[in-house]
């Protein structure tokens, strides 16, 4: 059963039962929606998207299969760019913005007005704040929280295993990185396991974080050290 039918469907597109649209969805070609989905209202899906994909691992995969699925929902107003993958549990809220070429895996949650930018990859069980931006090819692991107003820069590679994939002890140590509210990351960065970035933290394009970066300082190098305060007009409470 498909409720309230969208506005504009393109060629070779399949939609499963119980996919719900609001006024106004506009799809491109040969995209794929699964049962189950939540459109909401005047949502931009582009050609070969794919939307609610159940995930299938390798048997020997550090994350645990996860059984609970719910069904994934997109809020008014995203766009969601062409060959994107949103996985299962899937929540985007109102005006996201997915580039082309996203992948976002299950049970994620992206705040309202963030920017994903082309093929960025977010990994299971992310939360990401409003009015963030995550620039081209950044890769968020999983376990990850970013709070709002944060932005990646291209190519920011974060990380959840300091075991290197060794020695099964590491299926119980696996964290994702934490980003507060305004912090920051420079292109081509590199953040380990578990480090918190705290509120209006900046890491300079380059570093290796090594260790949690405290609030408003910024950090250079590898390892990343603190070189300076962020200046005063560039804190997120003086935009």
């Amino acid at each position: 059963m498909i409720i309230m039918k969208p506005a504009k469907v393109g060629q070779n597109v399949i939609i499963e039962d119980n996919v719900t649209f609001s006024d106004g969805v506009i799809i491109g070609n040969n995209v794929i929606i699964y049962n189950g989905t939540h459109i909401g209202e005047r949502v931009i899906i582009q050609d070969n998207v794919v939307i609610n994909k159940r995930p299938t691992r390798a048997k020997n995969s550090a994350l645990q299969r996860s059984e609970d699925l719910v069904s994934t929902v997109i809020g008014n107003d995203c766009i969601l760019g062409t060959s994107s993958i949103i996985y299962a549990g899937v929540v985007l809220e109102d005006e996201v913005f997915v580039a082309d070429l996203v992948s976002i895996r299950e049970k994620v949650r992206v705040g309202a007005g963030t920017i994903v930018g082309r093929g960025v990859a977010i990994e299971n069980e992310c939360v990401i704040g409003k009015k963030c931006k995550l620039e081209t090819n950044c890769y968020i692991t999983a376990y990850s929280i970013l709070g709002d107003y944060v932005f990646i820069a291209p190519c920011v590679v974060t990380t959840n295993d300091n075991y290197l994939a060794r020695t099964r002890e590491r299926f119980e140590h696996f964290k994702g990185i934490t980003v507060k509210n305004g912090g920051r990351i420079g292109a081509n960065s590199t953040i380990l396991p578990g480090r918190i970035i705290e509120e209006d933290g900046t890491v300079g394009a380059g570093s290796v974080v090594t260790k949690d970066v405290r609030r408003e300082e910024l950090v250079l190098g590898s390892p990343a050290r603190k070189i300076k305060d962020v200046p005063v007009n560039q804190l997120l409470r003086n935009q």
